[in-house]
């Protein structure tokens, strides 16, 4: 199976799923499962190669000129997490099976499961650090979803929140991490960084680079100060804990320090900083871990105490350590994903997690019991299982570690009281819970017992790696082992060893006292329990992590109110002085720190026609400001007189394109601006006070000044850039490759659909984004009765100073009534526009025009006809349906685009074909002309649902406001005829 398929699968599997039926949970579990298997086996179908030390590759061109492809890179260690991405998930899928509950939502687990499953494999088997980095946060997104399953509940919210907090913030700390090691290394292939190490290291931006990724490491392995995310998210069902927080998100973080350890290790930066906080780490979870009296409580403190482990060897520098990091790393998984699985069954079978409620579960779950003590063995690294090799080789790596003697004397005292801990809470999880009296339908809410046979079986595959690698290693690990810290160490593995026993030596006494200290700290702990303490956790219970994060919110959130306080408003007019003052602040702080530098070159002569032209504008501008106040329709007509001085100019410097589409534009932004008018507040007639009329003058002085600065500073910035040379101009590349490249030769044109072609899909989008806003947002809104609730008479015959207050059906009755000729020729006028349209849009890429001015005016077209006939007319003869337009466009576009990769070439590539036809002969068709016509198609959808959602919004308004009158007036009548007949019968 391809490597795309591997990746693509889950997320195909992840929309099927969510598409089955509520009741089909066996159909559901069985696709998940199945996808996971394929994707298991098909990535160890290709250890053969990996073991050899091979590369396996595959790469699609995106953006090549950014150094932006989607690569995917399988090596030895990426196939190691593909394989606990992939095998885990096909077990916790099987056990899922039967923990859910069949009132739960499953299609919705199982659906956000699979798109885990997938950014998972993404963040793997990335060959780029850019695309690692979308797939990484891809996994805080899915993982925020899965923790918060169970929405109904407040801590399953609130975990999930926290969450997506920590790790998000994380991600874009890494993603400024990796942008600095591209700059560095002038590349994002994890191939060119990876070779690139001892440049890295020696570069002055080494130290922001470390720190930027360690942040995004860090708070997604849960490592101090940002461990307390974890425990909250126990939350999540018990089959997402035992994926999630045991085997494959929280490994993340673990992941992504050893992909870049022959990048960014070595170093004393990194030795203190990544030692220290795994070493902090180790030993806070496991303290914290004793003191849990939840399963998964306790499972997930333990696991931050391993996590840290892990981080720790990691940060010591050494191949052996990276070697035993990777080791861990494996056996952590089986044996904590099992574990999570046995908490999981004795809560579903007995309706509790709570560890001072439960005893004596052996005699009553004796195979579930079984597997736990196994596991729980593991974890407390007891001979012949797995988590005691890892474990011993990490005591080694901290006595014959080369550093400062505190540092040699000071790491096994750590590391062997952090094993005391580990074999503490171990025994807790295990004596208190299946040993001692049976527990009694006084203690739980049900009868503990045997879970079904098929929910015990991916335990038990579990445990059985842990017993068969703690008694086999070399023959059942050592080459999935060697294959996969091969990578990690830079190609070279050091000398070790795979074997039970190694002699008598130091690192086998420290986990001798481990296991002694271990199980004497657990026993003091049971009597002071029995007395009636430990109730909290010693010395550390004042400090909640959770406690400091939600307080840290509370305080930005009320910093946010302040703020929104003092400089929110709901006027348009004080918003933008706040952004124009704003925006003359920073441009003059700039001119301040870095002077422009100016160097004339030959102008054009001066034009008396040109300026006059310009004049006329600026008086119109000037006369639209004034007029504002008194009447707004005709400040919008002058307005839009100014816009017209802007189409001339695009004119007189040769910019047909540009000219076009502003005045088609100007004539749209009207009608808008006519329908807007609609919602504005009304006049206030009277005279006004002395003291308003010189706070107007003063607001408005105000506003003059900071306008005419915002304008002299774009004029004078405009006049920098076209008296500037640039000694390497683009212009001349466009217009040397339009028609050689483009096909065409209307070279603005040929840039927006070919050259940036993908700017102009993402504009493209945004439009779209902002008509479907609009919609959604005009769908539930109704204006203030006050400003609508007009007498009758005004509403026909409108006083001075509102004669810009237009009612919709007024102006419909007043169109049809007294231009009925007008609107029978605008009507007719249609089929011409749409021809115009259509003109404009095929002439487009040789002459002035295009898909965007042909959308407009094909939107124009369509206007007139609601405007002169109403909308009711227009949707009973014109079947438009803006929201298809727009999805449709927006596919074409892409379609274009894809077409392209489908040929091996970069997204969006424009390819020409020279049809001859008998009669209209040659003919080129680019492969442009497709993704213009998304561009039309979109545009016209887009300006289509914006204005008729507000011309629909205003006739529906003006209903409503009309059926609020009425109500009144018959509630006014009604009391008024009781008043009479009070008066003529008081009694």
């Amino acid at each position: 199976m391809s490597l795309v398929l591997v990746v693509a699968l889950p997320f195909i599997a992840s929309i099927l799923a969510a598409l089955l039926p509520s009741d089909a949970r066996n159909r559901e579990s069985t696709l998940a499962g199945l996808v996971a298997l394929a994707c298991a086996v098909s990535i160890a179908w290709l250890f053969p190669q990996i073991s050899q030390g091979q590369v396996i590759e595959e790469r699609f061109t995106w953006v090549p000129a950014l150094g932006l492809d989607f690569a995917l890179r399988l090596d030895g260690f990426a196939w190691l997490f593909a394989m606990l991405v992939s095998g885990i998930g096909a077990l916790v899928v099987l056990y899922a099976r039967y923990y859910m509950s069949a009132s739960d939502p499953v299609p919705r687990f199982f659906s956000f499961f699979l798109a885990f499953m997938g950014a998972m494999l993404g963040v793997a088997l990335s060959g780029n650090l850019i695309q690692m980095v979308l797939f990484w946060e891809l996994t805080s997104l899915f993982s925020f979803l899965l923790i918060g399953y169970w929405h109904h509940r407040r801590d399953a919210r609130r975990g999930a929140r926290m969450a997506l907090t920590v790790t998000g913030a994380g991600g874009l700390c890494l993603l400024a991490g990796v942008l600095v090691l591209g700059r560095i290394t002038g590349s994002y292939e994890l191939s060119d960084v990876l070779a690139a190490g001892d440049e890295v290291r020696a570069s002055p931006l080494y130290l922001p680079a470390l720190l930027l990724v360690l942040m995004g490491a860090f708070t997604k392995s849960a490592q101090f100060p940002f461990h307390f995310w974890l425990p909250r998210a126990m939350a999540a069902p018990t089959p997402v804990s035992a994926y999630l927080h045991s085997a494959t998100m929280v490994k993340l973080g673990v992941f992504l320090l050893a992909r870049l350890w022959p990048v960014l290790s070595g170093t004393e930066t990194w030795f203190w900083v990544v030692s220290c906080t795994g070493a902090a780490t180790l030993l806070l979870g496991g303290y914290v871990a004793m003191f849990q009296r939840d399963l998964k409580a306790l499972l997930a403190y333990s696991t931050i105490s391993h996590l840290g482990l892990i981080v720790l060897l990691l940060g010591l520098g050494s191949p052996m350590a990276a070697v035993a990091a990777v080791f861990h790393v494996m056996n952590h998984a089986t044996f904590k994903a099992s574990l999570f699985m046995a908490a999981g069954i004795i809560d579903h079978e007995s309706g509790t997690r709570d560890i001072r409620k439960l005893s004596g579960l052996f005699r009553l779950m004796p195979i579930t019991g079984t597997l736990a003590i196994i596991a729980s063995a593991a974890m407390a690294g007891v001979p012949l299982l797995n988590g005691f090799l890892s474990k011993e080789m990490f005591f080694a790596e901290t006595v014959y570690i080369e550093a400062a003697p505190w540092m040699s004397v000071g790491l096994p005292i750590v590391a062997t009281l952090a094993g005391m801990f580990s074999v503490a809470y171990s025994l807790r999880f295990v004596v208190d819970v299946f040993f001692g009296p049976s527990c009694t339908t006084a203690d739980v809410p049900k009868v503990p017992h045997e879970p079904p046979r098929w929910m015990r079986v991916p335990g038990e595959v579990l445990v059985a790696i842990c017993l068969v690698v703690g008694i086999a290693p070399a023959w059942s690990v050592g080459p999935m082992l060697a294959a996969a810290a091969r990578p990690v160490v830079g190609g070279t593995l050091p000398d070790y060893t795979l074997a039970l026993w190694h002699g008598f030596n130091l690192p086998l006494l420290m986990s001798g006292v481990a296991l002694v200290g271990g199980a004497l700290i657990y026993l003091v702990q049971r009597g002071l329990r029995r007395q009636g303490g430990l109730e909290v956790t010693p010395l550390l219970h004042r400090f909640d992590g959770q406690r400091i994060f939600e307080n840290s919110l509370a305080r930005l959130s009320e910093a946010g109110r302040r703020g929104r306080r003092v400089l929110g408003t709901r006027r348009l007019q004080t918003q933008l002085l706040f952004m124009t003052a704003l925006a003359v602040a920073g441009a003059a702080g700039s001119i301040y720190l870095q002077p422009p530098r100016h160097q004339a070159i030959e102008l054009l002569p001066f034009s008396p026609m040109f300026a006059m032209i310009w004049l006329l504008g600026g008086v119109c501008a000037l006369a639209a400001a004034w007029n504002a106040k008194f009447h707004r329709l005709a400040a919008l007509m002058l307005s839009s007189g100014a816009g017209l001085v802007c189409c001339i100019t695009f004119i007189w410097f040769s910019a047909p394109d540009l000219a076009l589409t502003q005045l088609i534009a100007e004539v749209v932004t009207t009608v808008l601006m006519l329908l807007g008018l609609r919602w504005l507040p009304l006049r206030k007639q009277g005279e006004e006070p002395v003291g308003s009329r010189v706070r107007r003058w003063g607001r408005r002085s105000r506003d003059l000044s900071i306008a005419g600065a915002a304008g002299c500073g774009m004029a004078a910035l405009s006049w920098v850039m076209m008296t500037k040379p640039f000694p390497q101009s683009i212009s001349g590349f466009f217009l040397d490759n339009a028609l050689s490249q483009g096909g065409g030769t209307n070279v603005v044109n040929v840039m927006l659909v070919d050259f940036r072609g993908f700017d102009t899909f993402g504009e493209i989008t945004v439009l779209g984004a902002v008509a479907l806003t609009v919609y959604a947002l005009l769908r539930r809104f109704r204006p203030a009765v006050e400003s609508m609730a007009l007498p009758p008479q005004q509403l026909a015959q409108p006083q001075d100073g509102d004669s810009d207050l237009v009612n919709p059906r007024l102006a419909h009755d007043t169109a049809v009534g007294y231009l009925m000729v007008p609107a029978v020729l605008v009507r007719l006028l249609l089929p011409l526009s749409v021809l115009v349209s259509v003109y404009f849009f095929m002439r487009g890429h040789n002459q002035p025009g295009g898909g965007f001015v042909a959308g407009l005016v094909m939107s124009v077209a369509l206007l007139l006809q609601y405007i002169v006939s109403g909308t009711e007319w227009v949707e009973e003869h014109l079947r438009i349906y803006p929201r298809r337009w727009i999805a449709t466009g927006l596919l074409l576009a892409l379609a274009t685009g894809l077409g392209a990769e489908l040929l091996d070439y970069p997204f969006l590539t424009t390819h020409t074909a020279h049809l001859h036809l008998p009669v209209l002969g040659e003919i080129h068709l680019p492969s442009a002309l497709f993704f213009d016509m998304g561009v039309f198609t979109l545009v016209l959808g887009s300006t289509m649902l914006i204005l008729t959602a507000l011309a629909h919004q205003s006739v529906r308004s003006h209903r409503w406001a009309e059926e609020q009158r009425e109500r009144a007036a018959e509630e006014q009548a009604a009391l008024s005829t009781k008043a009479v007949a009070v008066q003529k019968d008081p009694a």
